[in-house]
C-alpha cells in the first residue's frame, strides 16, 4: 500500500513539474490602461489561458512593474494593451521593451485614437509609424451598419489579410470589424508584414475635421494590422484597434451600410485574434534542425575529407511546433547549397520518410566547403544549418593510368620512338661506298 501511495506520489509531482516547466515557458505580462479590460476582453484571455499561459495582469503605470532581473527576463511575452499610457510604470520603457525584443521576446501591441507617445515611438522602432493622436480609420464605403455616422467602424474584408494561413489562420469568408488609428510601414524596412490593409477608398484622419492636408495612410498603404519577425525570429505584432481584440466585437454581428450587402451573425475577430496570438507567441510557424548527416554514397560515416567528384548523400532532418508537439515539417521548396565561397551546387531536397535528402557529385574543385541550408519562408522562424567539410584533389595513385582523350599523344611517342630505332639501325648499318680512282 505504501509503495502505491509512494509512486502516486511521485506521479503527481512529475505531472506538476511538467505542468510548471509548460507555464514556465508561457509566462505573459499583460499591460492595461485599467484592470476593466480585463472584463471587457476576457475571451482573448481566456483562450490564451487555456493554451497554458501564465499570465500577470498590471496596469502600465504599476510602479512595481519590471521585464529584466539580474540581467534575466522575467516574461516569455508581453503584451501592451494600453494604447493611452504615457509613462509606463517601475523599470519599463520603450528602451526596455526594445531590448526584450533583441532577446527573443513576444509583444502584442494594440493601440487606440488615444494612443499615447510610447507606443508610437515603440511603433517607429519596429518600422511601424502610427499616425496622430484622436486620427482613426475612416472608409466611407466599407463601415458598419451600426456606425455612429462617423464611418470609423469599419468593415475590413478578409481578401485584405495577408496570404499567410500560418499568421492569419485557415481563410474564412467573416468580415472583421475594426475601430482605431491607422499606421504606415517604412517601405525601407524588409521585416515589417503588412497584416491586414485598408480598402482603397480607406484612409486615416481626424474623423471631426475637414480635410485640410493629405491623410497620413491612403488606400491600402493603411495598415489596421502589421506585424515585425526580427533576424532573432522574436516577432511583434500590432494592432491599430484595442477593440478589435473585446468580446463586443468578437460576438458582434456585422453588415455593411451598403445596400444589399450580406449580414453575418459574427465577425471573423475571434479566429483571426487567436491566429495572431498562437503566431506571435511561437505557437504556430516555428521549425528546428534535427539531426544532419552527411556521407559518400554507399558508406555510413563521413571521411575525414572529401575527395573532387566523389558521390555524396546529404540528409537533414526538419521538425514543426505544433500543438506543443514537434512534428516533421511538410516542405517542397527547402534548398541545399554547397558552398566555397559562393555556391557551387544548388538542388532540391526532397523527403524521404522523416527526413530531407539529396545525392549529388562534389564539384571538380578542393578547398572548404559548407553544406548550408538556409530556409527563410514568410510565417516561419529563419531555419538556418551549416556544415563544413574539406574536399581534397585526387592523389597520385587514383589518377587513371591511361587516359583515353591522351591516346594520340600516346601514339605519336611510340611512332617517335619506333622511328629512332629504325633510323639508329639504318644508320649504324649504312656503309659508304668506296671512291674508285
Amino acid at each position: 500500500m505504501f509503495r502505491l501511495l509512494d509512486n502516486n506520489v511521485l506521479l503527481f509531482l512529475s505531472l506538476a513539474s511538467m505542468l510548471h516547466g509548460a507555464l514556465a515557458d508561457g509566462k505573459t505580462l499583460v499591460l492595461l490602461d485599467n484592470l476593466n479590460i480585463r472584463d471587457t476582453h476576457s475571451m482573448f484571455f481566456r483562450s490564451l489561458a487555456d493554451r497554458g499561459f501564465d499570465l500577470t495582469f498590471k496596469t502600465a503605470d504599476d510602479p512595481s512593474l519590471s521585464l529584466i532581473k539580474y540581467g534575466q527576463f522575467l516574461y516569455d511575452h508581453l503584451i501592451i494593451f494600453s494604447p493611452s499610457v504615457e509613462d509606463f510604470g517601475g523599470n519599463i520603457n520603450v528602451e526596455t521593451i526594445t531590448s526584450f525584443i533583441d532577446g527573443g521576446g513576444n509583444v502584442l501591441v494594440a493601440a487606440s485614437s488615444d494612443i499615447g507617445d510610447p507606443l508610437r515611438e515603440l511603433g517607429s522602432e519596429c518600422g511601424i509609424e502610427f499616425d496622430e493622436e484622436k486620427t482613426a480609420v475612416i472608409d466611407h464605403h466599407n463601415y458598419d451598419v451600426s456606425d455612429p455616422g462617423e464611418h470609423t467602424l469599419i468593415v475590413a474584408d478578409p481578401e485584405n489579410l495577408l496570404k499567410a494561413p500560418t499568421i492569419v489562420g485557415k481563410p474564412t469568408n467573416k468580415p472583421v470589424l475594426f475601430k482605431g488609428v491607422g499606421m504606415v510601414a517604412d517601405p525601407d524596412n524588409p521585416l515589417v508584414l503588412d497584416i491586414l490593409t485598408g480598402s482603397s477608398t480607406s484612409y486615416s484622419f481626424f474623423p471631426d475635421r475637414p480635410i485640410s492636408q493629405y491623410p497620413h495612410a491612403v488606400g491600402k498603404n493603411t495598415l489596421l494590422i502589421a506585424g515585425l519577425q526580427a533576424r532573432n525570429n522574436a516577432r511583434v505584432v500590432f494592432s491599430g484597434s484595442l477593440d478589435f481584440f473585446s468580446d463586443a466585437f468578437f460576438n458582434s454581428a456585422v453588415q455593411k451600410a451598403t445596400p444589399g450587402s450580406q449580414r453575418h451573425e459574427q465577425t471573423g475577430n475571434m479566429e483571426l485574434a487567436e491566429a495572431l496570438s498562437r503566431w506571435v507567441f511561437k505557437e504556430a510557424g516555428v521549425l528546428r534542425v534535427g539531426a544532419v548527416t552527411h556521407h559518400p554514397v554507399g558508406e555510413t560515416t563521413p571521411p575525414a575529407a572529401y575527395t573532387i567528384t566523389d558521390l555524396v548523400e546529404y540528409s537533414i532532418v526538419i521538425e514543426m511546433l505544433s500543438e506543443g508537439r514537434w512534428v516533421p515539417f511538410d516542405g517542397d521548396d527547402i534548398q541545399l547549397e554547397f558552398v566555397r565561397i559562393d555556391p557551387f551546387v544548388r538542388t532540391y531536397l526532397k523527403k524521404n520518410g522523416g527526413k530531407y535528402s539529396v545525392q549529388f557529385k562534389l564539384p571538380d574543385v578542393y578547398g572548404v566547403f559548407q553544406f548550408k541550408v538556409d530556409y527563410n519562408r514568410l510565417g516561419y522562424t529563419h531555419l538556418y544549418s551549416s556544415t563544413q567539410v574539406s574536399v581534397r584533389p585526387l592523389q597520385h595513385t587514383q589518377y587513371e593510368r591511361f587516359i583515353p582523350s591522351a591516346f594520340p599523344y600516346y601514339a605519336s611517342v611510340f611512332s617517335m620512338m619506333t622511328g629512332l630505332f629504325v633510323f639508329s639501325i639504318v644508320f649504324l648499318h649504312m656503309k659508304e661506298k668506296e671512291k674508285s680512282d
